[in-house]
């Protein structure tokens, strides 16, 4: 006969944090400048936590600006240092109320992010198991869609870089769109050629149309095999991207939530009815801690989760979300992750498959690669 055990029982407490570093590192793009339908940029900043506890030290990141080194630096270190580093829910909770008086989106849910996945990755390196292992798994590897197509491409560069990911084995491919309406069913045209009939293509307007261009658009890009509008309006006329996704050509998901910070932006998206899929990122909405919140809301809509950027954070959490329909394998993050972080993932068959050879996050950082970008 089982015996019930004897309550109440101590929780097994983990290693303390004994110290938590942050540096920033800014990279330039790999062309003079990129840009999309709303934006230009010639760099970008990663922003790195290190902690150590009990001989390991966790490593987590974003893609911030380095205001969010200096939250982490003076505020958010003492709230984990000193901590049980096996209590992520506990120290994500402190973390969020830390941040009370400063404004919850934006910087601030950016730096609980890196801190958040520095913790995971701590705590699955002193229990000897991958993030994924440690999460629950999913599946065993995550899809991808590369992405990248800049509005600041040539016709030329578009169509050679969406056909080197098919060719890759990648079936599905982005590209951005809004800078020049005029110009951009042509180019979609063009990126439909370069990749032939059978990969899925999609489009990126980061807000760069109003309502009704929107949808005209939207019914221009039938042609082509467009399968995926991102953000056709701005991210937060809501009612606007309800209207897009009501009226979209059959078979054309109407897509956003990368500027999601925390769970009660994403509830809003949702109870909006505004997309067919949900984007969240786990480098902005809060860490892996934040992702799994999200993809329980998804899980409780039945609305699927695609995740922003960042591939190598976000391979085990994905593996491990319920909802999960793809990571964006995103040309500059990808660039650099391969760069700075020995570890960093690339697919097979389309996919990322988390190496369950290697504890935590799988991913070590290349100080002496990254110095000369250092902050």
């Amino acid at each position: 006969m089982l015996r019930a055990p004897d309550w109440p029982r101590e929780v097994s407490e983990g290693p303390t944090v004994e110290h938590l570093a942050v540096s920033a590192y800014r990279i330039p793009t790999d062309t003079p400048v990129e840009s999309d339908g709303t934006f230009e940029w010639n760099a970008t900043t990663l922003v790195l936590v290190e902690l150590t506890a009990g001989g390991i030290t966790g490593v987590g990141y974003t893609y911030a600006d380095t205001a969010t080194a200096h939250l982490i630096r003076d505020s958010l270190a003492e709230v984990v240092e000193g901590e049980d580093v096996f209590a992520t829910g506990r120290l994500w909770t402190r973390l969020v109320g830390r941040i009370r008086n400063l404004g919850r989106p934006g910087i601030a849910s950016m730096a609980i992010a890196a801190v958040d996945a520095a913790l995971w990755d701590a705590k699955a390196k002193l229990l000897g198991v991958p993030v994924v292992t440690l999460l629950g798994a999913t599946r065993d590897a995550a899809p991808v869609y590369g992405s990248g197509g800049f509005t600041s491409y040539s016709e030329a560069q578009l169509q050679a870089q969406l056909a080197g990911w098919v060719a890759m084995g990648i079936p599905r491919v982005k590209m951005k769109i809004g800078r020049d309406p005029a110009a951009d069913v042509g180019r979609v045209a063009a990126a439909r050629a370069a990749i032939g009939p059978d990969a899925e293509l999609y489009v990126d307007a980061n807000g760069g149309y109003d309502r009704k261009l929107a949808l005209a658009q939207a019914r221009r890009f039938v042609d082509a095999g467009v399968s995926w509008f991102e953000e056709p309006v701005y991210h937060l006329d809501l009612e606007g991207l309800r209207l897009c996704r009501d009226h979209a050509p059959a078979g054309m998901d109407v897509a956003v939530g990368e500027y999601g910070y925390d769970p009660a932006a994403f509830t809003r998206i949702l109870d909006a009815g505004a997309v067919d899929v949900l984007q969240a990122d786990a480098s902005r909405c809060e860490g892996i801690t934040g992702f799994l919140v999200v993809d329980a809301l998804c899980e409780a809509r039945m609305i699927p989760l695609s995740a922003h950027c960042a591939p190598s954070l976000h391979a085990h959490p994905a593996c491990a979300a319920k909802r999960l329909r793809h990571i964006e394998y995103f040309h500059d993050h990808v660039r650099i992750e391969h760069m700075l972080f020995d570890g960093a993932l690339t697919p097979a068959d389309g996919a990322l498959h988390p190496d369950l050879g290697r504890p935590g996050l799988g991913l070590e950082f290349k100080h002496a690669d990254a110095r000369r970008y250092a902050l």
